[in-house]
C-alpha cells in the first residue's frame, strides 16, 4: 500500500485556554489568559494566515464551545477546531451546537472528537466507563451525530444511546458535517479511526514512530473501503539560529524542579490512555536524554500532559522536519509555542513562507497607504527591502 505524500499544508496554531508562560511548571513568567490575550492569538494567527486554532479540552481549559463563539466574530478566515465529548454530550445535542457554530462562522468549523484518557478527570465528569467501552460511546455517538448533521432524522438503539426522532432544524454550512478530526493510540482508537472521522491526528514522536501509526490506519481504513488523511500535533522552538532556538528550549524549563517534574509523571502515569504512556516513555521523566529524532525535543512533556515534543531550530531547519512528516503522508500540522502569540509571529513570519500552503498567506503590500513595515531610520527614511523579501 502505498503512502500519498501531500502536496499543500493545512498549518493550525493552538489556544492556550489553559495558562500561558515563559517558563513551565511555575507562576514565574505566568500571563493571564482572559479573552482579550486571546483575541490577541486568535487575530494574529487569523493576520499572519494559519489556516485555523485548535481550542484543547478538560477540566483544566476554559470551555472550547464558549470560547469559539466569542472569537468567530473577532476573526476573517480562521477556523476553529472545537472538541465534542461523547459521553459528555448527548450526540443530538452535540450535533445542534456544530450546526449552529458552523453557521455563525459562515463554515469556519472543524471537530476534534474527544474521547478522553484520565480515569480521574472522567469521574468528576460523572463518567465511570472503563477505556474500551469509552470507545464503544464513541462509535455510537458518530453513528448518530454524523447521520443527524447529514440531515437524516434518526432512530437509533445501541449499548448506550437510544434515539427517537433524532433531526436538526438547521443544517450545518459544510455538508455532510464539518471536517471530524481525531486522535488516539490504542486498537479501539485506531479502529475508530479508520471506521468513521476524516482525519487521524497523531502527537508527535520520532518520524518512524509516526510512519508505523498512519501505516496502520491506512490498512484499516483501506479494508472498509475508506480513505483517512492526517495531521499532526506539535510545539514549535524557531529561532534565527539553531543555538538560539535550543537556548530557548532550555531556558523554558529552567525553573523546573525534580518534584514538579516527578509529580507531573504521576499524573500521567494514572492515566489510561496509551498515546499518553508513549509521550512519557520518550523521556522517562528524565532532563538528560530530551532530543528523542533530530531536532524532537522532549522537554515540554516533562510537566505539560498531552503533546509534548517540540521542533527546535532554526527556520530552515524546522522546515524541513516538517518535511520530513510531510513526506510520511501528513497533510495538518497543529503547533503551538510559548509564549503562544510570540511564538506565533516568529513561526509565522520565519517557517510559514517556506511552507507548501493550501492558501496563500496574506499579501503584504510595501505601499504607505496600508502602514509602515519594518521601522523607520532616524525618523528619516524607510528601511531598505532586503534582497529575500523583494
Amino acid at each position: 500500500m502505498s503512502t500519498e505524500i501531500p502536496e499543500k499544508l493545512n498549518v493550525l496554531w493552538f489556544l492556550p485556554t489553559h495558562g500561558d508562560s515563559r517558563y513551565l511548571g511555575t507562576v514565574e513568567g505566568g500571563r493571564a489568559v482572559d479573552l482579550p490575550y486571546l483575541q490577541q492569538v486568535a487575530q494574529a494567527a487569523d493576520s499572519l494566515g494559519y489556516y485555523g486554532v485548535l481550542l484543547p479540552t478538560g477540566r483544566s481549559c476554559e470551555d472550547s464551545w464558549v470560547v469559539a463563539s466569542a472569537l468567530v466574530p473577532l476573526t476573517k478566515q480562521l477556523r476553529f477546531l472545537v472538541a465534542v465529548r461523547p459521553g459528555l454530550q448527548s450526540p443530538t445535542l452535540a450535533a445542534r451546537m456544530t450546526a449552529t457554530l458552523d453557521r455563525i462562522s459562515h463554515g469556519r468549523l472543524l471537530i476534534n472528537v474527544v474521547t478522553g484518557g484520565d480515569p480521574v478527570e472522567n469521574k468528576g465528569d460523572g463518567i465511570f466507563l472503563s477505556h474500551a467501552e469509552r470507545y464503544e460511546v464513541t462509535r455510537e455517538f458518530l453513528d448518530i451525530y454524523k447521520a443527524v448533521l447529514a440531515g437524516e432524522t434518526v432512530a437509533y438503539k445501541g449499548q448506550h444511546f437510544e434515539i427517537e426522532d433524532g433531526r436538526l432544524l438547521f443544517p450545518p454550512v459544510q455538508t455532510p458535517h464539518p471536517p471530524l478530526y481525531f486522535g488516539g493510540s490504542s486498537e479501539a482508537a485506531n479502529e475508530v479511526a479508520a471506521a468513521q472521522v476524516d482525519k487521524y491526528l497523531t502527537w508527535g514522536e520520532p518520524p518512524a514512530q509516526v510512519a508505523e501509526k498512519l501505516d496502520v490506519i491506512r490498512r484499516l481504513a483501506d479494508a472498509r473501503g475508506r480513505t483517512v488523511s492526517f495531521g499532526i500535533r506539535l510545539h514549535v522552538i524557531v529561532r534565527e539560529t539553531n543555538a538560539k532556538a535550543w537556548e530557548a528550549a532550555e531556558e523554558l524549563i529552567s525553573r523546573l524542579d525534580d518534584q514538579t517534574i516527578a509529580d507531573a509523571q504521576k499524573v500521567f502515569a494514572r492515566m489510561d490512555s496509551v498515546g499518553q504512556s508513549r509521550m512519557s516513555s520518550l523521556h522517562g521523566g528524565r532532563r538528560d536524554k530530551l532530543e528523542v529524532s533530530p531536532n524532537l525535543w522532549a522537554g515540554v512533556g516533562l510537566v505539560r500532559g498531552g503533546a509534548g515534543t517540540a521542533l527546535v531550530g532554526d527556520a530552515e531547519t524546522v522546515a524541513e522536519r516538517i518535511d520530513e512528516y510531510r513526506r510520511l503522508g501528513i497533510d495538518s500540522f497543529i503547533l503551538s509555542g510559548y509564549p503562544h502569540l510570540e511564538e506565533a509571529y516568529r513561526f509565522g513570519e520565519l517557517v510559514l513562507p517556506h511552507l507548501p500552503l493550501t492558501q496563500p498567506l496574506p499579501s503584504q503590500a510595501r505601499s504607505v497607504n496600508t502602514g509602515p513595515f519594518g521601522e523607520s531610520i532616524a525618523g528619516d527614511r524607510r528601511p531598505a527591502v532586503r534582497a529575500s523579501q523583494s
